[in-house]
This record gives C-alpha cells, sequence and structure tokens, in this order.
C-alpha cells in the first residue's frame, strides 16, 4: 500500500473514523514482517470475541485467504485479493451474495480487510508485460498484518481464559462434591455440629452457579464453597481427635487395670450380697485372728455402680428431683408441655437439650453408662443453667464421666452451688 494513500468506498457506502484508523494502521507494517495465513486465521478464531467478528464472517475471511497465493502474507508478494463474488461465494460453502456482503462489512467494521475499490467497483489486477501485478483493487489484508502482534496476543489471553475457566469449574465440581458427601457423612456418624444450616447455605450457594457464568463469578462462588467445606473439614477432624483422646485414655486406664493382675478390681463386683453369703463372710472374718484378717475388698469401679444405680451403694448419689429442677429450672422449658414431672420427663428433656448443646449421642450413652440415666440427664441440665460458663459442653460431659469412672466427681456440690446462685427466683417444677 502507498504510504499516505487513502481510499474510500465505491458507490453509497459512506466513509467512517474506523475504516481511516483502519488504512493508516496498514501504513504501520515492520519491513521484512511475516506471518503464515492459517496460523494468523486460527489466532483469530481463538480471539474472536475480543474481535468482535462472528463465525460467519469468518468463514468469508477463511475463503478470502484461499484466495491469497502464498501460505505466507508479507508485503513484498501482495496483500490485495481481487475474487469475484461468484467465486467467493462458492468458497464461502455457498453463501448468498446478501449475506456475503454483510460479514464482508463486519470484517471491515472489525478492521480485519480493508476495501481498496475501483473507479468503477469491480475487483481486477492490472498486470505488466511480464506478467506481474502492477496494481489490484479489492480486498487488502494488510490489517491482518500490521495487527499481527495484537491478534496473536488476544488469542493466547483467550486460550489462558478458557482454561482457567475449565480449571475453575473443575474445582467447583470437586468442591460441591466433597461438601455433599462430608454433610452426609457428619449426619450419618452423628457428629456434632449445626449440619442443617450448612447444608441450607450449600445448597443456595449452587443455586446460584449460572449455566453460563464468567470466571469472576465462578471465583466468588468457589471461595464461598472452599470456606464451608473448611468449615465440614473441621468438625470432623475434631470428632477424630475427640475419638483418638478418648480411645487413648481407654487404653491407658485399661493398661493400669491389667498391671496388678492379683487386683480384687479385675472381678466383676456384686451389689447384692444374699444373706447367708453375708452371713458366712461375717463369720469367716471374725473366725480369723486380729493379726491374719484379710484386706478389706476395694470398692468396685464406679461405672459398674452406675449402671445398676442403687440409691444407697457406692457410685454417684441420686438426689430428689425436687433439687434438681430447683437447681436447673431452665430444663423446665424442654420438658413435655413445659414442664417435668417425674425422672422420664426429665431424661426427654435431657435429650433434647442434648442435641441442642451438640454434645453427641456417644458422649451422652457413655455418660448414662458411668453416671446412671437420672444422673447424666441431672448433669446435663446442670450444664444448660452454666451455658454461658461452658466451651465444649461435650468435652466437658466425657470429661466428668472419665472423673467420675475414677471416683472424683460428685454431683451434689454442683447442684448446691447452682441453688445457691438462682436464689430464691429459682423456678418449680409444674
Amino acid at each position: 500500500m502507498e504510504s499516505g494513500y487513502v481510499t474510500t468506498p465505491f458507490g453509497r457506502r459512506p466513509m467512517s473514523l474506523g475504516m481511516l484508523a483502519s488504512q493508516q494502521l496498514a501504513e504501520t507494517i515492520e519491513p521484512g514482517m511475516k506471518r503464515s495465513k492459517w496460523k494468523l486465521f486460527r489466532a483469530i478464531c481463538e480471539a474472536r470475541p475480543a474481535l468482535g467478528v462472528t463465525d460467519r464472517a469468518l468463514t468469508v475471511l477463511d475463503a478470502l485467504l484461499t484466495f491469497y497465493p502464498d501460505d505466507e502474507i508479507s508485503e513484498e508478494k501482495g496483500l490485495i485479493v481481487f475474487p469475484s463474488n461468484v467465486q467467493l461465494s462458492l468458497r464461502a460453502r455457498g453463501m448468498t451474495p446478501a449475506t456475503l456482503r454483510r460479514h464482508l462489512a463486519v470484517l471491515v467494521e472489525a478492521g480485519l480487510i480493508l476495501r481498496k475499490d475501483s473507479p468503477n467497483g469491480k475487483r481486477y489486477a492490472r498486470r505488466d508485460r511480464a506478467g506481474a501485478i502492477g496494481e489490484a483493487f479489492g480486498f487488502s489484508v494488510a490489517p491482518l498484518l500490521a495487527r499481527a502482534a495484537e491478534i496473536e496476543g488476544l488469542a493466547a489471553q483467550a486460550i489462558a481464559d478458557r482454561e482457567l475457566l475449565r480449571a475453575t469449574r473443575e474445582r467447583l465440581t470437586v468442591c460441591r462434591r466433597d461438601i455433599s458427601k462430608l454433610i452426609s457423612t457428619a449426619i450419618e456418624e452423628a457428629v456434632p455440629g449445626d449440619w442443617e444450616q450448612m447444608t441450607m447455605m450449600f445448597r443456595a450457594i449452587v443455586a446460584r452457579i449460572p449455566r453460563v457464568a464468567s470466571i469472576e463469578a465462578l471465583a466468588s462462588l468457589l471461595d464461598e464453597m472452599g470456606l464451608l467445606r473448611d468449615e465440614a473439614v473441621n468438625l470432623l477432624e475434631r470428632q477424630i481427635k475427640r475419638k483418638k483422646i478418648d480411645a487413648n485414655e481407654s487404653h491407658i486406664e485399661r493398661h493400669k487395670q491389667n498391671s496388678n493382675p492379683d487386683s480384687i478390681n479385675e472381678l466383676e463386683p456384686r451389689f447384692e450380697t444374699k444373706l447367708g453369703e453375708k452371713a458366712a463372710t461375717n463369720n469367716e472374718a471374725m473366725a480369723e485372728p486380729p493379726g491374719e484378717q484379710r484386706p478389706r475388698p476395694l470398692k468396685p469401679s464406679v461405672g459398674m455402680v452406675g449402671k445398676a444405680a442403687p440409691v444407697s451403694g457406692p457410685g454417684l448419689k441420686s438426689f430428689p428431683l425436687a433439687l434438681v429442677l430447683q437447681a436447673c429450672p431452665q430444663i423446665l422449658d424442654y420438658g413435655p408441655g413445659g414442664t417435668i414431672g417425674n425422672w422420664r420427663d426429665l431424661m426427654s428433656a435431657a435429650v433434647l437439650v442434648r442435641s441442642m448443646l451438640g454434645v453427641s449421642p456417644s458422649a451422652y450413652e457413655e455418660a448414662c453408662s458411668g453416671m446412671g440415666p437420672e444422673n447424666a440427664a441431672t448433669v446435663i441440665a446442670c450444664i444448660l443453667e452454666r451455658g454461658g460458663h461452658i466451651n465444649s459442653p461435650g468435652g466437658y460431659l466425657r470429661d466428668l464421666t472419665r472423673r467420675t469412672e475414677r471416683g472424683e466427681f460428685a454431683i451434689g456440690p454442683m447442684l448446691m452451688a447452682l441453688v445457691r446462685a438462682n436464689g430464691p427466683t429459682a423456678r418449680h417444677a409444674g
């Protein structure tokens, strides 16, 4: 193209500032610059959204490039192609003339080709006596060569964005699967936590995923899901740590018990002694000389006492229900009809409060086994009354259960302290 040459369109087609800018850009081609026309065309296809062209317009550009005689576009070999509409329509898969003209205009407006119209609007080339083209009128592909670096950059960015979008979608899919399975596992294993609320939050995030989403939208949703997944994992890891701690402590306690094989505690204690056996035992003790009396048997394990739950036997002492309700009036709100009339009502209320406090079923079952059902329900009522001072109700209950098994815990002082704290404003059972 001649330096400083400006060409206007033939006929009624108007001139525009965009056409003038494209012509000026075509004059900035660096000397010796070359590009493979098909590699450049693939780059244009990759960068199509950024260039603002349609797929049908690219079909026309593909047909135009087939008329360029060489594989490489360069100024030395000319930049004008001059096919007739008939030939161009054939190579554009039989596109109709009206559609062809419309998409040619799209390519011109996008700054990918230029029109160099002849005086009569026809497309042709003048050749010299040697057959070389002296001047040609048609479509110039000079903008493609001038914008080659820009087009290649846009194509690389489009590829990177597409890969990032694909990776983000995959990560979002994996995160969705993780959260769904973690919540299902937690519910099946009865892990403490507000899993219902977490399920509702998860469904709300999934409902906001659009069918056609941008990278920014998916990244924001992925961040929210990531936080939700981290919360679920943290809750499950805490449960695993609790089980490991409980298993280790149980193993240590068994090891201590087995360290003395002659210990009387290894035998299962009998809590109900028949009259004949009691008399025989007393007679044997009295028959022995004072200096050779057998050592008195140690107290049986409190855990076994809790199972039998004798009021007068060793272990935790049961207290009157009225005293429990005076010390722990808040438990009344969870009884049947807002009242508690017997121990069965208190134990039913304790099961409901246990779930509300986040105490796991296994921790409550261990407490019932170690303390007895009535005493376990009493401890739950006390924990509810002191809820603001206890960070982990489940861990606190497990600790009291272990202390009970070692004979280091009594409910009485806890009840008396709560009675004094409530004072005369304590509520009474209905």
